[in-house]
């Protein structure tokens, strides 16, 4: 907008007195021919230097209206609007504005009605130039308004396109030209990515924020900056610029996982860069996350080993200390132990028990896996659990909805696993009833479940019935569903049970199947 005045003024003021020197002259207007060429060269003199004197567009009314009078020219009144706009230019306040417009339109009615007659016709055209004036002042300010906005929303549009609102940061698409600038100068420098995506949701933005002051007052002469892709952050750095992650993350309070290439020794253009250093980061969060994994599963066992190992001494102490008072009460009878053999025995048979379940349980899994007939493997269970169950007057049925289900496992750990389900059925049941052991698939998996319509299982216990040790029968070593479980997870698989008080029990098991099957 200002260019545009300037031009006008420079373009248009002197061709403009020009005119009306010559158009004077030759209608014979003017009285006096040197002076109005004097206040014509004074006039464009005035406005060729107003930007270096800004004085100048003040006093441009006193050449301007001698001009005027010397030349006695209605046309003057072109020069009046020009000289109104240059003065107003900068001003936005429409009192301003205005009032500058009528007092120069005023200087123009009273010049020119020096030298015109006072008829109806020039004092009406005179109120008609007051009028052009103002309505010359209020189109200036609709278009120096809208020009105004323009500018504003080109600004903020430029602004919105390269640079994250929240951080002041380049965004992604900011940034780009600005390596891209960087690397077509040729200019080595470091391309550091921090990745903060593991921090909690609550307050993120207060997060971001503050992380993006802790990179500008770490690195104030950093080349560029940006966040993208939500809580991602890019910097570039000096090939010179020494980096402490450790100490931003520290300082910060939050777990960063960062990369760095260099430019032009690991790539040759931004996608290059911003590919290897995410490519780091993967790997970095791969790596982390499997150490937190590994950590956290030896946490686990240390737990459990702590729990089993409770768990043996209190079973073991049990029968020790039975051991240890028959003892001492055979020692009164010289020695004589026949009155407590027997349960000096049997103490002794629970001892053995529970360190053979002990053992199978804490041993590290054997493989022996292939593939077998799921069916075959139940049939099996079936034949050797039948004569069982029958003898304390219960009936045991088999039903299988897919004779070809394969799966890959440990045949004899399996049965082991299918056997103890139906015992701890048929044992839960105190009258005569039915267990139900069924064969089915479910997606990708077999599903082999042990029914039974005992007393079933409380709710308060249902949680705890996989725990080592913990068994409701009274000779129960409590540690033959802990082993079942642990069979199930190491062929993949998992075991689950529903009951309900009076109805009785369904164990679940799932296993994946062999896939030429499934």
């Amino acid at each position: 907008m200002h260019l545009t005045i300037n031009m006008i003024k420079l373009l248009y003021v002197p061709l403009i007195c020009v005119l009306i020197i010559v158009s004077s002259v030759i209608m014979g207007k003017t009285p006096n021919v040197i002076l109005t060429v004097i206040t014509a060269l004074l006039l464009i003199l005035s406005v060729m230097l107003d930007r270096k004197y800004t004085w100048l567009k003040y006093i441009q009314f006193i050449p301007l209206g001698a001009f005027h009078y010397s030349s006695h020219l209605n046309w003057c009144i072109l020069l009046y609007y020009i000289t109104t706009i240059n003065v107003i230019e900068h001003k936005t306040r429409h009192r301003d504005t205005t009032l500058i417009a009528l007092l120069l339109i005023l200087q123009y009615t009273f010049i020119r009605l020096s030298y015109v007659p006072l008829t109806t016709y020039n004092m009406l055209v005179s109120i008609f130039d007051v009028i052009t004036a103002l309505v010359t002042v209020l189109f200036f300010h609709v278009i120096l308004r809208s020009e105004s906005e323009k500018r504003r929303l080109k600004v903020k549009n430029e602004y919105l396109t390269n640079y994250d609102a929240l951080t002041g940061f380049n965004n992604y698409s900011g940034y780009i030209k600005t390596v891209q600038h960087h690397i077509e100068l040729n200019r080595g420098f470091q391309f550091v990515l921090f990745d903060i995506s593991n921090v909690a949701t609550k307050n993120f933005e207060d997060i971001l924020v503050s992380f993006s002051r802790k990179l500008i007052e770490h690195f104030p002469n950093h080349l560029g900056a940006c966040r993208y892709a939500g809580d991602n952050f890019g910097i570039m750095l000096s090939p010179r610029e020494q980096m402490d992650v450790l100490e931003i993350c520290e300082n910060s309070g939050i777990k960063v996982t960062s990369s760095i290439t260099h430019f032009p020794e690991e790539g040759s253009d931004f996608q290059d860069l911003i590919h290897i250093g995410e490519e780091r980061i993967l790997e970095m969060k791969q790596g982390n996350r499997n150490k937190r994994q590994e950590e956290q599963l030896r946490s686990e066992k240390m737990q459990m080993v702590g729990q089993l190992a409770a768990g043996m001494a209190h079973e073991i102490r049990n029968p020790l200390t039975s051991i240890q008072g028959f003892i001492q009460l055979s020692k009164k009878s010289g020695y004589n132990i026949e009155p407590w053999y027997d349960v000096i025995m049997s103490e002794i048979t629970r001892v053995g028990e529970l360190t053979v379940e002990f053992l199978q349980f804490s041993k590290p899994h054997e493989s022996h896996m292939k593939a077998e007939v799921m069916a075959k493997c139940m049939a099996k269970v079936y034949s050797l659990c039948e004569s069982e169950v029958t003898s304390y007057g219960h009936i045991l049925e088999m039903e299988s909805s897919d004779e070809d289900i394969m799966v890959i496992m440990d045949r004899d750990k399996i049965i082991q696993v299918l056997i103890n389900l139906i015992r701890n059925a048929f044992q839960a049941m105190e009258q005569a009833g039915h267990i139900h052991f069924i064969l089915s698939r479910e997606g990708e998996m077999a599903v082999i479940q042990v029914c039974d319509n005992g007393k079933g299982i409380p709710q308060s216990e249902i949680s705890k019935i996989f725990d080592p040790f913990y068994t409701t029968k009274e000779e129960g070593t409590g540690l033959g569903l802990s082993l079942c479980s642990k069979i199930i997870e190491d062929h993949d698989g998992y075991i689950s049970v529903e009951s309900e008080v009076g109805s009785g029990t369904v164990f679940t098991v799932k296993l994946p199947m062999y896939p030429a099957n499934s």
